[in-house]
């Protein structure tokens, strides 16, 4: 199928109106945004851009993260392509991510927002945010999540409560093939909203129900081909189904939002804070009476920091915790291993975090399903926020960055297996867990993932309960060798749709 006929079926119109609409935008291109030959010396290289459309013929948008990987192999670890008419620098390798996102943290820390990013979040909040707001959101929502547990005994004791409501539902199925998604993101996102919220939700609660649904949705459809071509090409393909979805799903998320921020308002007692929501209101408050100009603690900042961290912390962590069942089915002998360290070290207690370090095996498992499952393959794109020449290359204020963590977490300098889920690699000579320079599935440097320290907690013990009770296995008639280990389609790769068996233990 040719370009023409690709396009034509996506966007639902006719090859006359469309090509068209491509000549008048080539014809605005060649005039106002013609390649400078003396800029384009000084610029790291890449594949030769065609005009309008510039590599996306040498793209596979569906895992463009494969196709830019294979590039860095002929350009280099810092090269350039263009999605549509868009300039982009490519990071690729573990010494050139590092280089760039920490010992050029100034220059590498700016974030990129797409135009999809300006229509749903209007640049509040934390992840798509710039500048003072987005500095003030970070530092309150990092300290706020400190102060309610993130890496402390009060967040393993929720964890360990919710891991109850966990294994309760894997329960109810009796040893019969179910898909492990709808509980394990219902977990994850529980944790998040006790610490943003100051309680957890029922499973059977219509509006988390509806919250997780809709959270998981845009992270999915965020990554759809429409959307990266809207992205491309905001003022032609503004109307694509996909782009109206997530319009809708955001709306509903913030309506129900601003429903539960209005009870915790109603209810606030300043001098005990439930959570993170309440922490923001007393601030909004004291600068509301101090009058405060220009404050950052306003309605919508609270609202999308909330989204933010809802889904942020519901589905990397659930989708790596999919990933790692998966695997302990596909792999029945690394499975036993986990399950054999556990029944020696821990007994049939409840395991704690700070099992963690008699537990080198189980440890290696799940660090080595976080570098496989490759949840994140381009990270969030960043932008240069001042000229800079790195590594010999120029590279302009304002330049989209993507760090390719893909190549990071499997780059073939690093590891010694880097396409096989091998637990050795996190394994010295004598059975001993060893940390990795090139593990770095949350990016690293000014824009790192925030809630690190939680989401490490929360997968430790939530799969090592999970193995302690269940042993996972295919659905009847499916051999482990049949288990499909391909990533879906996404703005993050959870595996695809699967069925698993989760058989209680003697």
């Amino acid at each position: 199928m040719s370009l023409l006929d690709h396009l034509t079926l996506l966007f639902h119109c006719s090859p006359t109106t469309l090509l068209g609409a491509v000549a008048v935008l080539l014809l605005l291109y060649l005039v106002s945004n013609g390649f400078s030959s003396e800029e384009t010396r000084r610029e790291p290289p890449g594949p030769r851009p065609l005009p309008l459309l510039g590599n996306l013929l040498q793209l596979d948008l569906k895992r463009p993260y494969r196709t830019l990987t294979e590039l860095s192999k002929i350009y280099g670890s810092v090269f350039t392509v263009y999605l549509g008419p868009n300039k982009v620098v490519v990071l690729a390798g573990y010494k050139t991510v590092k280089e760039a996102l920490v010992n050029h943290a100034e220059e590498f820390g700016d974030r990129d927002i797409a135009p999809i990013f300006v229509d749903l979040i209007r640049g509040h909040g934390i992840l798509m945010a710039n500048g003072d707001s987005w500095k003030e959101m970070r530092r309150f929502a990092l300290s706020t999540l400190k102060d309610f547990g993130m890496g402390k005994r009060t967040a393993e004791d929720r964890i360990l409560e919710e891991c109850e409501h966990l294994i309760q539902m894997f329960e109810t199925h009796k040893g019969n093939a179910f898909d492990t998604a709808g509980a394990l993101n219902y977990a994850t996102s529980n944790i998040i909203s006790s610490i943003v919220y100051g309680s957890r939700f029922e499973y059977s609660d219509p509006r988390f129900t509806r919250l997780v649904k809709q959270a998981n949705e845009n992270i999915s459809v965020l990554g759809s081909v429409s959307v990266q071509v809207y992205n491309m090409f905001p003022k032609l393909t503004g109307w694509v189904k996909n782009r109206k979805l997530l319009l809708a799903n955001s709306e509903s998320t913030v309506r129900d939002v601003k429903t539960l921020i209005k009870q915790l308002k109603d209810t606030l007692n300043p001098n005990t804070c439930r959570g993170l929501v309440d922490c923001f209101l007393t601030r909004q408050q004291k600068e509301e009476e101090s009058c405060a100009l220009d404050s950052h603690y306003h309605e919508s900042n609270l609202i999308y920091t909330v989204t933010n961290l809802f889904a942020a912390g519901t589905d990397t962590t659930a989708s790596t915790l999919r990933w790692a069942l998966l695997l302990m089915a596909k792999y029945p002998h690394i499975q036993d291993q986990v399950q054999e360290e556990l029944s020696r070290v821990v007994g049939s207690r409840c395991v704690r975090v700070e099992d963690r370090k008699n537990l080198p095996y189980t440890d290696a498992v799940i660090h080595e399903t976080q570098r496989l499952a490759n949840i994140v393959p381009m990270s969030l794109f960043h932008k240069t926020s001042r000229d800079i020449t790195f590594q010999g290359h120029f590279i302009k204020k304002g330049t989209t960055v993507i760090p390719l963590l893909t190549s990071v977490l499997y780059d073939e300098s690093e590891w010694e297996t880097p396409h096989t889920f091998n637990p050795s690699h996190f394994l010295d000579d004598h059975g001993r867990f060893v940390k990795r320079d090139a593990f770095m599935p949350f990016s690293a440097g000014r824009r790192m993932c925030l809630g690190e320290s939680l989401a490490k907690m929360e997968l430790f013990l939530f799969f090592t309960c999970l193995l302690q009770r269940f042993r996972f296995t295919p659905p009847p008639g499916v051999t482990e060798e049949e288990l499909d280990l391909t990533p879906a389609v996404g703005f993050t790769i959870p595996p695809v749709p699967h069925k698993l068996c989760a058989v209680p233990r003697s």
